[in-house]
């Protein structure tokens, strides 16, 4: 997994595309920025949660700290970091 602990300064605004239903959790940094892969179905908001997980996991930082700031259902997302 992509150690993201370099970005989580407070006020921090991170972007990233998801993709559900990936073959494993991972969060990849490449040319085009942050991509998130989760093995979940983006139903019910079962994709936001595991992309939460997963980028809080990668930042070394409480879920509780990340906020959904745009795309809520779209695959481009952006978080703010509390």
């Amino acid at each position: 997994m992509t150690d993201l602990r370099h970005r989580a300064t407070p006020g921090a605004e991170i972007a990233l595309r998801v993709t559900p239903k990936a073959s494993r959790n991972q969060i990849v940094a490449g040319e085009e920025g942050l991509r998130a892969y989760v093995t979940v179905v983006p139903e019910n908001g079962k994709a936001n949660a595991a992309v939460v997980k997963l980028l809080a996991k990668s930042l070394g930082v409480a879920k509780s700290r990340l906020t959904l700031i745009r795309g809520e259902t779209a695959r481009d997302k952006v978080f703010r970091l509390d």
